[in-house]
């Protein structure tokens, strides 16, 4: 299977037009993924590119000129400048004729604000050579992306200083070896054909890395499967829309929790803050403005979780509340508007850019919960669904006022 995206290191390119930006990524690809032409600009809209190196999965990002002019080309930078909350690596793409400028310097200072790693390229030093001690003051390295020139030491420097991306996380420290987890997958007319969704891939494979195992069910042969059970499941995982049933079918002893709080968890390192947004709901009033933003992006079902049944759920509790709804990429620029964000579990997103896009929200001072926990709130089995989570638990506490 291939590696998600949501868990391949980012690596964004950027520098000024014509710099070698596409050049460089061809040759860190070891095969031509960029177009690459003489003509500036050639580069529009940030692209995306999978590959490898080092035998570790990356998607390099590939950006628009930073000194592209024009109206259109304003709408360029501001998309490339978008691009910083989805990276973990930033490469500063110096072309060696022209030298670092105020472009770079601007790069750079945008760089340190939004606490990304980055390190300069000089690149083209098969034409010309630079130096100077402002890039001295940085990581830096110089390169010929068109002749293969110091590309392992770059490599190597960009493994270095690259972000753990790895999602053991995920389970690791709920399951021990030899447990057995219990997989509750619903198939409906919303399951992709032939698949399962990644975040089921993802418990699976933890599960076997762990040295437990798993059983996986659908939601009408879950108590069956239970009842059939000779060693008692270490926990229930169940699709979050699911939850009901699961619950009513797993017995109380057993731990259950959702894919969705699960990804939340992973994701954002702070279930109790989502535990924080979810007390919202109780304070929601009509004409409040809610944002539902959805990672992925697909073709909204009839009874769509987040463009139906969430509002509608809501809507029960706080009336008529008015809902906004953002897919993919897509997030708001004011957010000042929104009594609070509810998201989905964010498989698709990198931690950093889930991350990026909560702590924008908090800037805000906008709260922020989760599918799941919004799920698990409205049909009155939140505090089951985090027991195992210690800390979410004292959020629910000190929030609700419950034990």
């Amino acid at each position: 299977m291939k590696t998600p995206r949501s868990l391949r290191l980012h690596i964004g390119i950027f520098g000024r037009r014509n710099a070698g930006k596409s050049t460089l990524i061809n040759a860190l690809a070891g095969k031509e993924v960029a177009i690459v032409s003489e003509v500036p600009g050639t580069t529009t809209d940030p692209v995306f590119f999978d590959a490898e190196i080092g035998n570790v999965p990356v998607t390099f990002i590939d950006t628009a000129g930073i000194d592209d002019v024009g109206e259109l080309g304003k709408l360029r930078v501001e998309r490339t400048l978008d691009v910083l909350s989805k990276v973990d690596v930033a490469l500063l793409v110096v072309d060696a004729t022209k030298g670092f400028g105020d472009y770079e310097r601007k790069l750079v200072d945008l760089f340190e604000e939004n606490e990304v790693k980055f390190i300069v390229v000089i690149n083209k030093i098969d034409v010309a050579d630079y130096d100077c001690d402002e890039v001295r003051r940085f990581k830096h390295v110089k390169v010929s992306a068109k002749e293969g020139t110091n590309l392992e030491k770059l490599i190597d420097m960009i493994l270095r200083i690259a972000p753990d991306i790895d999602d053991s996380q995920f389970l690791d420290d709920l399951i021990e070896p030899k447990d057995l987890v219990v997989l509750n997958i619903p198939i409906d007319l919303g399951a992709p054909k032939g698949r399962l969704i990644y975040p089921q891939v993802q418990a699976i494979r933890n599960i076997l890395d762990r040295g437990a195992s798993c059983i996986i069910v659908k939601e009408r042969e879950l108590k069956w499967a239970l009842d059939g059970l000779k060693k008692k499941p270490k926990m229930v995982i169940t699709d979050s829309h699911a939850f009901t049933r699961a619950s009513a079918d797993t017995p109380k002893d057993i731990p259950l929790t959702s894919f969705s709080i699960l990804e939340a968890r992973f994701k954002t390192g702070n279930l109790p803050e989502l535990i924080r947004g979810l007390h919202e709901i109780t304070k929601l009033r009509p004409g409040d403005r809610v944002l539902v933003a959805e990672a992925c992006t697909h073709h909204p079902s009839p009874d769509d979780i987040g463009r139906v049944k969430i509002p509608r759920w809501i809507r029960n509790i706080a009336g008529d509340v008015k809902f906004d709804h953002v897919m993919g990429g897509n997030f708001p620029p004011d957010l000042s508007k929104y009594k609070l964000i509810i998201h989905c579990g964010a498989c698709t997103l990198t931690r950093r850019h889930m991350r990026y896009r909560l702590r924008r929200a908090l800037d805000c001072g906008v709260p922020v919960t989760n599918y799941g926990l919004v799920i698990a709130f409205v049909h009155g089995i939140l505090p089951r669904a985090i027991e195992m989570f210690p800390d979410a638990m004292e959020a629910w506490r000190k929030y609700f006022g419950r034990i």
